[in-house]
């Protein structure tokens, strides 16, 4: 009797998802699930599995099993291995050493290199929109053909590859020949080479230089729909146009600033070509720090787990920003 129910539930699952399906515009629907479940889902589950595991060797592949299977008993066990994750959040090895909460941070190499790209993917999208906004208002007020070439102008640089782009930009900024400091010599505004590259500063700039298209472009189609009679209403009300822009317009084009910040901070958080091109080898970014785990010592769980955490820190801006977006839809 049990069976036929199950066998009658089965089938009444498969009619349902028979009739989801009866549609086309169901297929469209399921096409972007398809390609999250094959392109994110399924690499993601590889390395979630890396990361529980434990490498006895110092060969590639010599990692312990997740499931055991015991052919004696015919049982499987699950073998979950934690020390990768232990040892990003252990500091018992550098106790005595620790006196302050930086201290703590800074004698973990791993939490360095969070903090590090934190800090720098934060300061290039600040600086991103800083740039983006008044870029995004000013094309978004030119007559339509200067508007298609300044658009056109913004997302030219990207149709070339993006590390060539990387390797002038080390041409620009070398300290001794470098173009940019020729020019500020040749300018009288500087007497000796700048030392530029292989610093922070040379990273910003790559950054910023690469991603800022990312934050112009959400900006400006946010200010193209901003209805003007709400700007004008606000000037003949008396209000200056300073107080308009932070209480009409900025509120009005909040999700493209959110939406382009986002576009420039999550891959500049993950960043490796940058800092490994323009930072040299001081620079702390996780990217670098996962790839040097992940190739030179081969220690492919570690880098899981550095790469599970990277993830994690990155999911809680995309979750704040679709908690505006549904706030946002709620609203309308």
């Amino acid at each position: 009797m049990s069976i036929n129910v199950k066998k009658r539930a089965f089938l009444m699952r498969i009619k349902a998802l028979k009739q989801a399906f009866s549609t086309g515009k169901n297929y469209v629907i399921g096409i972007p699930y398809a390609w999250m479940l094959v392109f994110f889902l399924l690499p993601f589950l590889v390395i979630l599995k890396y990361s529980f595991v434990e490498r006895f060797g110092r060969r590639l592949g010599e990692f312990t099993n997740i499931i055991n299977f015991d052919s004696d008993k015919l049982i499987f066990t699950l073998n979950f291995h934690l020390g990768n994750y232990n040892k990003l959040i252990s500091f018992s090895e550098f106790s005595d050493s620790v006196t302050s909460l930086w201290d703590v941070i800074n004698s973990n190499l791993y939490w360095l290199s969070y903090i590090e790209s934190l800090k720098i993917a934060m300061i290039a999208t600040i600086i991103c929109l800083l740039v983006a906004y008044p870029f995004a208002w000013a094309v978004s007020r030119c007559q339509n053909a200067t508007r298609n070439l300044l658009l056109l102008l913004i997302v030219l640089p990207s149709w070339t590859a993006f590390l060539i782009r990387i390797y002038a930009w080390q041409s620009i900024l070398n300290n001794n020949t470098g173009l940019l400091n020729q020019s500020l010599i040749w300018l009288g505004v500087i007497d000796s080479p700048l030392t530029i590259l292989n610093t922070e500063i040379a990273v910003y700039i790559g950054i910023v230089y690469c991603y800022l298209p990312f934050a112009i472009l959400p900006i400006y189609a946010s200010i193209s729909k901003i209805d003007n009679t709400l700007v004008e209403a606000s000037l003949d009300l008396g209000c200056k146009p300073l107080k308009t822009f932070f209480k009409v317009i900025l509120p009005l084009t909040k999700s493209g600033v959110i939406a382009g910040g986002m576009l420039v901070f999550i891959p500049s958080l993950g960043e490796y070509v940058i800092p490994e091109l323009l930072g040299g080898s001081n620079s702390l970014m996780i990217g670098k720090r996962l790839m040097d785990v992940f190739n030179s010592r081969a220690n492919w769980p570690m880098a899981s787990a550095l790469a599970v955490v990277m993830l994690i820190i990155l999911i809680m801006p995309i979750l704040y920003f679709n908690k505006l977006q549904n706030k946002a839809g709620d609203n309308k």
